[in-house]
């Protein structure tokens, strides 16, 4: 039980990252107002990397 729920937000996790990389420039101007648009766009890439590793990891270590 505890498996199935752990990789079911290990997966939540992992698409929330593969978004937040490959969606970064759309996310950025809709989300924020500030001028330097491409240091949010790296940011947002690098924090949907990190997503995406983490859940990956998470199913992962759960089989």
């Amino acid at each position: 039980m505890i498996k199935g729920i752990l990789v079911g937000i290990g997966l939540v996790i992992a698409l929330l990252g593969v978004v937040m990389a490959f969606d970064a420039r759309s996310l950025t101007k809709k989300l924020f107002g500030f001028g330097d648009q491409n240091e949010a766009t790296a940011g947002m890439k690098i924090l949907g990397f990190i997503f995406a590793i983490i859940g990956a990891l998470l199913i992962y270590f759960n089989i």
